[in-house]
């Protein structure tokens, strides 16, 4: 849930495959650059993949837990169990790895946006391109971005670098098809490419128990905070701004604050000096600790400008909490379960949390409830592995069977669909 360690997360594998390395002579030594490994399936190989995803949480050892302070540590190992269970042969290598020089022939290529046309480039001609996206694309986020900074130099005086940038790439135009952690509102951002694009669920890092004890009398005035770098991005300062008027309610901050210490600077007032608003930084998502927060909070407030099925809100879905969020989440939030910002200003953030906060006990319990039920039935990595595979077997009866093809946006079963239209969808400002 919070992306703040993922580096620290990243480093703790990577000292692992290091010193693993410095025993075995392996040439596992840098998982950057150079790190390489091949998996076989327990019978017949169908075909041959090249994976480029989290390669530390797949040179771990097979039974070694998977770290929970990013989604993309368990999507990794979901993807890579997904294609050996198909048959396939997977070769995987670093989503980052800026140098590689291909072996052998590949059927497909699996690799995010920010690698796949390098990759590409190097492969066989007809080895199929599958682009894994996790964002909305690169020219939406940044211009989201950039009027989130904006605004706020409109309305504090206070210019700020609380980027969280999507480097500019072609995957969408390289690839022949496309997986998408997001919705629609994400894929209206890439729907210009006319390329095949199949929605795939995010798969949260945690899958908390439900609790039928929890007082939503008592939490219904708590509310929560959590995310990783890319401040403003994220909306904090609408959020801190809007509980610093409303010191009836209470918003707990979860976050690498001291990483953007402008940030800090420029709200130091609400995040240390205001009563109802608590300010924990980073915490561990598995601990006790916020366990214990979890059960005296009723919602999450995320009013991102940008994101793609985001984790955080899949997460806190998965602890039961009710998603107040913005509709660039990239998560299909329906009224029985939780809130979507009409629009994104510290005006609407109030209105919201006095809303939810008005209503009945009872009634926050149910939407709890159904936020819990449709985190379990969609956002693990159970349904991501069925989704996943029904995706790439479509891809390979298609190649095998050319027709008609398949178009436009592949939703999983399931899915909410909201209908917003393309202006809004669209909306920077």
């Amino acid at each position: 849930m919070c992306g703040a360690m993922y580096s620290e997360a990243f480093s703790r594998a990577a000292a692992k495959v290091s010193k693993f390395a410095a025993v075995t002579n392996s040439r596992y030594f840098d998982i950057h650059n150079t790190a390489f490994r091949s998996f076989r399936p327990a019978g017949e190989i169908r075909g041959r993949v090249l994976l480029a995803h989290e390669i530390a949480a797949l040179l771990l050892d097979a039974g070694a837990p998977v770290p929970v302070t990013h989604n993309n540590f368990g999507e990794a190992r979901t993807i890579l169990e997904t294609l050996l269970g198909l048959g396939f042969a997977v070769d995987v290598i670093s989503r980052s790895r800026t140098r590689f020089r291909p072996r052998r022939r590949y059927d497909l290529l699996i690799a995010p946006r920010a690698s796949l046309a390098r990759i590409a480039a190097t492969l066989n001609p007809d080895c199929i391109k599958v682009a894994h996206l996790d964002t909305a694309h690169w020219l939406f986020n940044n211009a989201a971005v950039f009027a989130r900074e904006r605004a706020l130099l409109e309305r504090r005086g206070i210019a700020l670098e609380s980027h969280k940038f999507v480097a500019s790439n072609t995957a969408i135009e390289v690839a022949d098809y496309a997986t998408l952690l997001g919705n629609d509102f994400d894929y209206q951002t890439y729907a210009f490419a006319g390329k095949p694009v199949f929605q795939v669920p995010n798969p949260a890092a945690m899958l908390y128990p439900w609790n039928p004890d929890k007082d939503f009398a008592a939490a219904r005035t708590r509310f929560l905070w959590i995310g990783s770098h890319g401040l403003v991005h994220k909306g904090l300062d609408l959020v801190l701004e809007a509980f610093a008027r409303m010191p009836e309610y209470h918003l707990t901050v979860c976050g690498p604050i001291k990483a953007e210490p402008a940030f800090e600077a420029a709200f130091h007032r609400e995040l240390y000096l205001t009563p109802n608003i608590e300010t924990l930084g980073w915490v561990d998502i598995s601990s006790p600790a916020f366990a214990a927060l979890l059960q005296r909070t009723v919602a999450l407030v995320y009013p991102s400008c940008a994101e793609a099925c985001c984790g955080t809100v899949v997460n806190s879905m998965q602890a039961g909490l009710i998603p107040l969020v913005s509709a660039e989440s990239g998560v299909d939030i329906d009224p029985d379960f939780g809130m979507i910002l009409g629009e994104t200003s510290v005006e609407a953030v109030e209105q919201a949390v006095r809303a939810l906060a008005g209503r009945p006990p009872a009634d926050l319990a149910a939407m709890a409830r159904r936020a819990w039920t449709v985190a379990r039935a969609t956002y693990t990595r159970e349904n991501y592995r069925a989704v996943f595979g029904a995706a790439i077997e479509r891809i390979m009866h298609e190649r095998e069977h050319p027709g008609p093809g398949i178009e436009g946006f592949v939703r999983m079963p399931g899915s909410h669909r909201r209908d917003i239209g393309r202006r809004r969808t669209l909306r920077v400002g």
